[in-house]
């Protein structure tokens, strides 16, 4: 498994990942945006660069990222964005582009199936005559806290079940961010082992229940709970990794930084800590 954390793309944080250990990084793609918007050439160049200074710090890419909504949008230009990231993850040798699929907030999952059927078969295609996957994150989206609405129809297992059957390619799979699932109440150990096959890239970040609040709010409450580094709330990671190296899973796995309490100043050395806290247990 390659280990790193979710950063855009800079020689600061090539250092930054040497200097604690990691040996990948998950970039936002955007991180070469004006390559993106020209395409061709500018691309190919793009990754050039980045190649060099990447061979220089030792480090590997395990996945671009580029989130956002694109079942809310336009189709065409749904398509237009993912076919310039796959470029570029080709002419960097990445695999695997972290993605969220979207949604319609105003309509079900189950309505917003025939806009995803709609958007995301023609980009599968794309994905893989490039092959290259896409691994849909399981971030709710705007039901961190009440009202709950939602950006996102790739929530749960139910949900995965819907997409992959609405669009069967094997190019689009799962970034698998178990921090999302806990929340929820669902297992993320089970969902882990009924989706092996579709784990194309994992989240590290751990969920921490404030029961008090809970117990005063309640579920539609909001504030009581909130992602912290790994090690600092209640996944069960020597669980979690011991079940990726069961069921043979060798892609990367990216801490999310999103602690509050190890934000700003103090960025740095939350990322250290989740290093320390994982790095024993993938075996780095």
């Amino acid at each position: 498994m390659h280990f790193g954390y979710l950063t855009s793309f800079s020689v600061e944080q090539l250092i930054t990942a040497r200097e604690i250990g990691f040996d990948a990084l998950e970039v936002h793609a955007a991180s070469w945006q004006a390559a993106l918007e020209k395409g061709g050439k500018e691309i190919k160049q793009a990754a050039a660069e980045a190649k060099v200074l990447l061979g220089q710090y030792d480090i590997s890419i395990s996945a671009l990222a580029l989130y956002g909504n694109y079942l809310a949008g336009d189709p065409a230009q749904a398509k237009k964005s993912y076919r310039a990231a796959i470029e570029l993850a080709k002419h960097l040798g990445v695999k695997v582009i972290a993605t969220i699929c979207g949604r319609q907030p105003d309509k079900s999952i189950a309505d917003n199936m025939p806009i995803f059927k709609k958007v995301f078969t023609p980009i599968a295609q794309i994905a893989e005559d490039a092959g290259v996957c896409l691994a849909f994150e399981n971030w709710p989206g705007g039901m961190d806290n009440a009202p709950y609405t939602g950006v996102n129809i790739a929530v749960s297992p139910q949900a995965w079940e819907m997409m992959f059957e609405a669009v069967p390619s094997t190019a689009l799979g799962l970034e698998f961010d178990p921090s999302h699932l806990y929340w929820q109440e669902i297992d993320y150990i089970a969902a882990a082992q009924d989706f092996a096959s579709r784990i194309y890239h994992v989240h590290a970040k751990d969920t921490e229940i404030d029961y008090g609040r809970l117990a005063e709010v309640g579920y539609f409450g909001g504030g009581w709970w909130r992602y912290r580094i790994p090690g600092f709330g209640e996944i069960d990671w020597a669980e979690f990794i011991s079940t990726l190296s069961e069921l043979g899973y060798d892609g990367g796995i990216a801490i999310e930084h999103e602690d509050p309490i190890y934000s700003g100043k103090k960025f740095k050395l939350g990322l250290q800590l989740g290093y320390n806290h994982l790095a024993p247990l993938i075996g780095c």
